[in-house]
């Protein structure tokens, strides 16, 4: 399993899953809990059909992970519906309006990267391989017209059925009726799933969505350590500008907590903290995230809320609800002009004060799109020019410049393992923050096909087939 370069930020699988369930919910356009209340339907489904109870977890964890592609393709789906996030809840409610432009040729791509990264996700995990395989298929439907390679079965796992089918549910059922949640999942029979299956859901409809307003008596998820880097590379696949972000920080605030003297739990805390502060952000949409110019005030309401969805996620996950707290404060500033909370100094301590600070000098340091990367210097001297406009917190500002060390992103250098060339991996550098084969060749000084070669390469060492999972693996792997 892979682990963190600086401070043990590791978290029981279960903790880790059900976050990533919340970020592929927001990213969804869904309420925090879709994903927790299907699992519950997906499993107990499991049981109805005599599936057992492995199956039965097996179901669970496919339904809670079935969204953890999305971040991967949110890119593709803001090009075609406008809105990523509103856009994918109509197509899950089913109220796209007439004449929308998805069709199997351009949504198969974005299914293809979904599928690849989910089941990958479910690899870094360490979850059995029946929810890998049922990750990698979980498009496909029974009579072949799913995505990405229009599967029939038995090439298709079972499970994949059992999450489909509860998925369905839950959201037609929330969003109409029972009644009509029924109805479609019975039409549904024989194309989407088999029909004895969908039978068997609409006779214990009532039941098994009464259930859900109980106490959860599922049996235990895996509980083994796993990396926290891992949901803050998969959340991070939003926008390929990000990749690596919430590591850097990560770093130079639990170095900069160091040089405060702040005991290792609280080290720990502040690492922690900024590998899940982007959660929240998968909740705004992509158009709004890239658009050119200073964000409008409209833009700005949703981008307020980002840290609020960061807090309330976590505020469902007990391991890392501190945490998730502390992250909610990493947009806000001494004189209340932060967000969310506008709160001020009296009421930011310094954990606060040096997450805000290790958050801007690791932003300022990267590349964005709406401008360029800034030189370490630099960063520095406008930091220390915002700690004395009170803005900032001078004492944080210097142990954050302390931490850095003055070199290059925050002076922290990716890990080489040796399974990719220095050239290798200067193009996975570069296509994981969105570049193009041509504009990586520009920068590069080498031609577009030579890029290419490269890419080809790095997909065959890999094992991967799409630059999200790439992007995704090299983080893992410390390539980049």
């Amino acid at each position: 399993m892979p682990s963190d370069n600086f401070l043990s930020t590791t978290v029981p699988a279960h903790a880790a899953v059900r976050l990533l369930a919340m970020a592929g919910d927001l990213s969804m356009g869904q309420p925090t809990d879709q994903s927790a209340r299907s699992a519950c339907l997906a499993g107990r489904l499991a049981l109805l059909d005599g599936a057992g109870d492995d199956a039965a977890m097996h179901a669970r964890l496919v339904a809670l992970l079935r969204w953890s592609g999305c971040t991967a393709n949110a890119a593709g789906f803001a090009a075609l519906l406008g809105d990523d996030v509103a856009g994918r809840d109509a197509m899950l409610r089913h109220a796209l309006p007439p004449g929308h432009p998805l069709t199997f040729t351009n949504v198969e791509p974005l299914a293809r990267i979904h599928c690849e990264v989910a089941g990958d996700v479910a690899g870094m995990l360490g979850l059995p391989a029946e929810v890998e395989a049922g990750l990698r298929h979980v498009w496909e439907h029974y009579d072949g017209g799913g995505a990405p390679q229009q599967l029939r079965t038995p090439a298709i796992p079972t499970v994949v059925y059992y999450t489909s089918l509860a998925g369905d549910l839950e959201i037609l059922a929330r969003t109409h009726d029972a009644q009509t949640a029924v109805r479609m999942i019975r039409d549904w029979g024989g194309a989407k799933y088999p029909a004895a299956l969908a039978a068997l859901a609409a006779e214990h409809a009532e039941p098994l969505l009464a259930a859900l307003e109980g106490p959860d008596e599922d049996s235990p998820l895996p509980a083994h350590p796993v990396a926290l880097s891992i949901v803050a590379d998969l959340v991070e696949l939003k926008l390929p500008w990000l990749a690596g972000y919430s590591r850097r920080v990560a770093e130079l605030a639990g170095r900069a907590a160091a040089l405060a003297g702040l005991p290792p739990e609280q080290q720990q805390r502040l690492a922690r903290a900024a590998l899940i502060h982007g959660v929240g952000r998968t909740s705004v949409a992509n158009t709004i995230w890239e658009r050119a110019g200073k964000p409008g005030r409209a833009d700005w309401e949703k981008i307020r809320l980002a840290p609020y969805w960061t807090a309330r996620a976590g505020a469902l996950v007990p391991e890392l609800r501190e945490e998730a707290a502390l992250a909610s404060h990493m947009y806000e500033r001494l004189d209340g002009s932060g967000y969310f909370r506008s709160i001020e100094r009296e009421a930011l301590g310094l954990p606060q004060r040096l997450l805000a600070a290790a958050g801007a000098y690791a932003a300022l340091c990267a590349p964005r799109p709406w401008r360029t990367a800034q030189p370490p210097q630099q960063v520095a001297q406008l930091l220390e020019e915002e700690g004395r406009a009170g803005r900032f917190d001078e004492a944080a500002v210097g142990f954050v410049i302390a931490a850095a060390g003055g070199e290059g992103e925050g002076g922290i250098a990716p890990v080489r393992k040796g399974l990719l060339s220095e050239r290798e991996a200067e193009v996975l550098r570069r296509i994981s923050l969105g570049e193009s084969n041509k504009e990586a060749a520009r920068v590069m000084q080498i031609s577009p096909s030579t890029v290419r070669t490269h890419v080809e390469s790095i997909f065959r060492k890999l094992g991967c087939s799409t630059r999200a999972a790439a992007t995704l693996k090299g983080l893992t792997l410390g390539l980049i």
